[in-house]
């Protein structure tokens, strides 16, 4: 059973050769199919179908293979409407250690998601999009059960200049081991709480948890943790729980392949899980 397939030339030529032999397949069908070829499952044996189209799409963006057009897809009025909740908005002001020990919740389905969503949606200014691939949701309560936080980890970018300088990466190295990094692509504490020193202390209790966590639902480890500062903003708390700051986005987008399309610069975190994380990102 793999955890993740490694990205060689022999396995391009593969996805490539399945994708040219079945033309009347779509993306659920080939990622499934690929799944029982290398026998990509999850720890439980169902089939690691979405992270693998997570990993097609990339290898398609990048230029690599290529998919399929989408069968279907929705207009922007279509797609599902996130149903928002109404949450206690009574201002907590007070030190930290009143509301310790916080516990930080993994959340997957039933009522805690419905209200990740809804915090999310309704107080992160990015708002709340459906997440592909592998990743991971938390929600970080007080010792009195009050939501003080939510944070989302999802995919790494697939390229980012500054930071495969910093790791070292070469394009195949990071090919083969983007999996075991992860993006912090949200992460909230609504404007009714204004507690010092909480955020940092929230991004290192969810520092120390993840990995086991990323383990025991996918099968393994994650080394590293990125995030994405937009410029509007300082990263302090990121700077105060000890992420790195490594350089700074392009304003590229990922499928800005002729340079057209200009994005606001962010600046780029990483916070290393383990000592030998580098020698872990870059082994072969």
């Amino acid at each position: 059973m793999l955890t993740r397939p490694q990205i060689t030339e022999e396995l391009l030529t593969q996805i490539r050769q399945t994708i040219t032999e079945n033309p009347e397949w779509g993306r659920n069908r080939i990622s499934k199919h690929l799944c029982e070829l290398w026998d990509w499952r999850v720890p439980g044996g169902t089939l690691k179908d979405i992270s693998c189209r997570d990993m097609l799409r990339a290898l398609d963006k990048a230029g690599s293979i290529q998919l399929p057009a989408p069968k279907i897809t929705l207009p922007q009025n279509q797609r599902r409407v996130i149903k928002h909740i109404s949450h206690d908005t009574e201002p907590i002001t007070c030190r930290l250690s009143e509301l310790r020990p916080l516990s930080a919740d993994p959340v997957e389905n039933g009522p805690a998601f419905e209200e990740f969503k809804s915090l999310i949606d309704q107080y992160h200014y990015l708002g709340y999009d459906r997440t592909v691939g592998e990743n991971m949701k938390y929600i970080i309560r007080s010792r009195n059960g009050n939501v003080l936080s939510c944070l989302l980890f999802g995919s790494a970018a697939w390229k980012c200049r500054d930071r495969d300088d910093y790791i070292g990466w070469s394009r195949e190295q990071r090919a083969a081991r983007l999996h075991m990094l992860t993006n912090n692509v949200r992460f909230l504490i609504p404007k009714w709480i204004q507690v010092p020193y909480l955020a940092s202390h929230v991004l290192s209790l969810v520092a120390r948890r993840i990995n086991a966590d990323w383990k025991a639902k996918y099968g393994h480890t994650v080394l590293a943790l990125e995030t994405f500062v937009d410029e509007r903003y300082h990263g302090t708390s990121y700077q105060a729980a000890n992420w790195i700051h490594v350089g700074r986005t392009t304003g590229r987008g990922r499928n800005d392949r002729k340079h057209e399309h200009s994005l606001p610069e962010k600046s780029i975190y990483i916070f290393p899980l383990h000592r030998q994380w580098r020698h872990g990102l870059l082994a072969e």
